[in-house]
């Protein structure tokens, strides 16, 4: 079982709310287009009857391993019908996490065997849905969604996983695992107090970005590590105090010099090294949340070894604590966090970087193959923001 099957497990029994905006119009109301039941058809035809292909491509898990090259192929296999509960989604954008590996190498569930189909997150529309899913949604309608197999051109999706969303813009694809980690681990573990000193390591990446505005809303004092001075110079943009490129500065130095007291509070998915500084950096009473640790992801173990024979007693003496986060854990809240979080982007409170791959070597991130190609730019360290690949449809798609 993967991480996001266990997210969406138990149905989110409470659905988002319609939303005002500000403008007064509907946020989550549906187009009025007719239905199509693929549930008792073998036609596969769109909403305005251009044809939805019988093949697709899709990437698959043939081989466990945290080398996502060699763990997953590209497929051609028929376009699935979606049963009573479904959406057919025709894929636009799929987000790219530092999870994908984790996953390719089947860290989540040992029992599960290849093949698998790879990705977590996607948004597009609904181009046909089974006649339960129809009560809630409508053919041409756009959502979002976290569930297995997303890396692919179309998927199949029950409806519990979809939310949703105004239109079919990236941006809200940035909030659904990255997002919702940042607001909700904040929210249950950080435990903000007005005026509080908060590290956010890799602030700069997909979900960093996320933890250093709702850390500023929270009135915090917030100091962000990052790799380059664009970094620095984006977390200045987005209400960074103190943004640290460690490539030119000692984290640890600048720490001691300027925050003598410590950090009360540490957002920290990097592992390491790293995560041993932040653990030398905590105040009296400090708050140090485990995201992730993507330095050991790549590694056989997928962790890196650090030195934990004096962890506690440094935890002892300073009466501070370690609090893991894992999203599953936390999918009664799920609902209600993206609600927030899609009210504060669509009001301009919270913004939501994008890394198309525009600037790397081999051009923007487009078509299915260049998933690849997005996963080793992100362990490259060399995005800003959150990765995305943007699919490609024929020309010929009336949709």
């Amino acid at each position: 079982m993967s991480i996001v099957t266990l997210v969406f497990r138990k149905t989110i029994t409470r659905r988002l709310q319609i939303k005002k905006t500000r403008a007064g119009s509907q946020l989550f109301s549906a187009p009025s287009r007719s239905i199509i039941d693929m549930s008792y058809s073998s036609h596969f035809m769109d909403f305005k009857g251009s044809s939805i292909p019988s093949t697709m491509r899709k990437l698959v898990v043939t081989k466990l391993s945290p080398n996502f090259r060699e763990a997953v192929s590209l497929q051609t296999v028929p376009v699935p019908t979606p049963g009573d509960g479904d959406l057919l989604i025709r894929n636009r954008f799929v987000g790219i996490n530092a999870s994908d590996i984790n996953y390719s190498a089947g860290r989540y569930d040992p029992s599960v065997k290849p093949p698998f189909a790879a990705g977590f997150e996607g948004i597009g529309e609904v181009v046909a849905l089974g006649l339960s899913a129809s009560a809630t949604y409508a053919v041409g309608q756009s959502v979002a969604y976290m569930g297995d197999g997303a890396f692919a051109e179309y998927v199949v999706m029950p409806d519990r996983n979809a939310l949703p969303v105004p239109s079919i813009e990236p941006k809200y694809l940035a909030l659904l695992l990255s997002g919702a980690t940042a607001y909700l681990s904040l929210k249950n573990l950080g435990s903000l107090t007005e005026g509080e000193n908060v590290l956010v390591t890799a602030a700069a990446g997909g979900t960093g970005q996320f933890a250093v505005q709702l850390a500023k809303r929270a009135k915090c004092h917030v100091i962000g590590t990052c790799s380059s001075e664009e970094k620095a110079g984006f977390l200045k943009s987005i209400g960074c105090d103190r943004p640290i490129n460690y490539k030119t500065e000692d984290v640890s130095a600048v720490l001691r010099k300027e925050y003598p007291g410590g950090v009360d509070v540490v957002y920290e998915s990097v592992g390491g090294s790293l995560f041993e500084m932040a653990v030398n950096c905590l105040a009296n009473k400090g708050r140090l949340i485990i995201i992730g640790f993507i330095s050991g992801y790549q590694s056989a173990s997928g962790l890196k070894p650090i030195r934990a024979e004096a962890l506690p007693a440094k935890l002892l003496l300073k009466s501070a604590s370690i609090r893991g986060f894992f999203l599953p854990h936390y999918y009664s809240e799920y609902a209600s966090a993206m609600k927030d979080l899609l009210e504060m982007c669509e009001n301009g409170d919270v913004s939501c970087e994008l890394d198309t791959g525009e600037l790397s070597p081999e051009g923007r991130f487009l078509g299915l193959d260049s998933v690849f190609r997005a996963v080793d730019y992100m362990y490259s360290g060399r995005n800003l923001g959150k990765v995305v690949v943007e699919l490609c449809h024929p020309v010929s798609s009336k949709l």
